[in-house]
């Protein structure tokens, strides 16, 4: 059995062509998949014999999330360093001086510089960060439309759906249950905005994650023996800024930023 520490190390055996014959949409991607035993590492038809001989059992691997987040984020800055951090403004409508391109997260500074250097206004977690260089590298610049959809209509979304679930809205609606404040915070501290939405719930709050990148967080209050809900809605042109992983991704961050949160407000 072939030991790896992260996807990183399946990645460098790839080709990074992108070709998406394993149905993953990049490399990256289906390193991760290998790595999380979603895909074997034959999928990919470009490895050598070789490498499918030492790596075509099991993989044998530590339980480390926060190592291949840092991983991943120092693939992203690497690749940060290597673009016109400019012309990247440009295309996102961001603010760049003094060699550093800033965008709002939740309303707050956090840049870049040319070399992948990070500051931030706020502590942002690993679950933010690696979405947040993925915007900055692929958004297309595209203004939201205003039409809401579900993360299962997202593309990649339905494979995805049952863990998304079970990973970024049902932990939220938890705390939402138990931690009054948290439609508080997310006007106050995070920048959010309660509007009428055109889905029927009680509390609908639109939060700019990204600054063209918004979810609208919706909550309906236990009612008639019926439990409370909470759904997140994306615009619809959220696909032409994130691929589904970093918006997964950021969901999940989001999700344990506020536990955190109600956690250390004693909810």
């Amino acid at each position: 059995m072939s030991h790896i520490n992260n996807p990183m190390e399946i990645f460098k055996l790839l080709n990074g062509s992108n070709c998406r014959e394993c149905n993953e949409r990049t490399c990256l991607a289906f390193a991760v998949a290998v790595f999380k035993g979603k895909k074997p590492i034959h999928a990919c038809p470009y490895l050598e014999k070789e490498v499918i001989d030492r790596y075509g059992e099991a993989i044998e691997k530590p339980n480390t999330v926060d190592e291949y987040k840092a991983e991943a984020i120092e693939v992203l800055k690497q690749k940060i360093s290597l673009i016109d951090l400019s012309e990247s403004a440009k295309r996102l409508g961001a603010r760049f001086s003094n060699n550093k391109l800033t965008i709002k997260i939740f309303g707050k500074d956090f840049s870049v510089d040319t070399k992948g250097n990070i500051s931030s206004e706020i502590h942002i977690n690993a679950y933010m960060v690696v979405p947040a260089l993925n915007y900055i590298l692929k958004g297309s610049g595209k203004s939201p439309c205003g039409n809401w959809i579900t993360f299962r209509e997202l593309t990649g979304g339905p494979s995805r759906y049952a863990h998304y679930q079970q990973c970024c809205e049902k932990p939220l609606k938890r705390v939402a249950d138990t931690y009054t404040d948290l439609f508080k915070d997310m006007l106050e501290i995070f920048d959010g905005k309660q509007i009428v939405s055109p889905i029927d719930s009680d509390i609908s709050i639109v939060l700019h994650p990204l600054p063209l990148f918004p979810i609208m967080v919706c909550y309906w209050k236990p009612e008639d023996g019926l439990e409370s809900n909470l759904h997140i809605y994306f615009d619809f042109i959220s696909d032409d800024h994130l691929d589904i992983e970093s918006i997964y991704t950021l969901n999940e961050g989001i999700a344990l930023m506020f536990k955190k949160i109600s956690l250390r407000h004693g909810a």
